[in-house]
């Protein structure tokens, strides 16, 4: 169950989950492709996509490090182009780059509104459109949105209802294409963690270094995704599958790795039903709902 010569196009990419996923895959002698907007260091988060390809590069993979704002199809197109130019074609399309604001709805610009649903549900559509064409020719294609389950309890909506229109808009693009590319073999599939994940986004917009320590690892998402990505793609499709739920059914037992400073329970993650957590025994409190 190998990621071997496989070529993964990743949006986003540059730090945090998308980067652990792009590792995993690297570790295996993976094909990436970084396509994200960060070429300059930021003052205040980490990695370029220039940095993201060294590691992936020291980590076993082949790394394209691409300039690529996802609101733009120009560059989505050139992007994609770029990478079956370099690497002969796309196996794996990973959905990553996403954008947050919880504000209610009379605190919601119109700005933030547009940047939401441009990069989440926007972008989500039109890289899985740019990536499908060479989908079709994969032995084991695979699109993997980093998006929640369609949970449509008002608890989700009512404090950040611009964010979670945009945050399931991604999730209906899995609901949709994988009814609809169910015929080409295409699987399409969300994943979405059980915790908190200590990422640039909890750090800085969320909850700080109390919720950070709360937190697990982006490598556990990573971990997950390696084991979504190597099924057979024609049977397994139209998932919203939970990290920790498919790392047990994988036979992993022991998750304290993926949070090795946690001292109490760790924190729920946004839009994660009631009933998954009925299901594990990890110990969590529900800061988000």
């Amino acid at each position: 169950m190998s990621l071997k010569g496989k070529t993964l196009f990743i949006s986003g990419g540059s730090r945090g989950i998308g980067l652990a996923i792009a590792l995993r895959a690297a570790r295996d002698g993976a094909n990436v492709t970084i396509a994200a907007k960060t070429a300059e260091p930021h003052p205040k988060l980490p990695g370029t996509i220039y940095t993201a390809a060294a590691e992936i590069e020291a980590a076993g993979g082949k790394a394209l490090p691409v300039i690529c704002d996802i609101r733009d199809e120009s560059q989505v197109s050139e992007a994609v182009a770029r990478t079956v130019d370099t690497f002969g074609g796309i196996d794996i399309c990973i959905n990553n780059a996403s954008a947050i604001q919880l504000t209610g709805t009379l605190e919601t610009d119109m700005k933030r509104y547009d940047l939401m649903h441009q990069i989440n549900t926007r972008g989500t559509f039109l890289v899985s459109k740019s990536c499908i064409p060479h989908l079709k020719k994969a032995a084991n294609p695979h699109i993997l949105n980093l998006a929640p389950p369609l949970d449509m309890d008002a608890k989700w909506f009512k404090n950040h209802v611009a964010y979670t229109m945009a945050k399931f808009g991604m999730s209906m693009c899995t609901l949709g294409m994988s009814a609809e590319f169910r015929k080409d073999g295409i699987a399409v599939n969300s994943l979405w963690p059980l915790t908190a994940i200590d990422t640039a986004a909890v750090r800085n917009l969320l909850g700080g270094e109390t919720l950070a320590a709360m937190s697990r690892s982006p490598e556990i998402m990573a971990d997950a995704a390696h084991a979504v990505l190597t099924k057979p793609s024609r049977e397994a499709t139209g998932n919203f599958y939970i990290d920790e739920l498919v790392l047990r059914d994988a036979g992993v037992t022991d998750f304290g790795t993926y949070a090795p400073g946690a001292k109490g329970p760790l924190g729920g993650d946004f839009f994660v039903p009631d009933e998954v957590f009925a299901k594990v025994d990890t110990k969590v409190v529900r800061p988000f709902g």
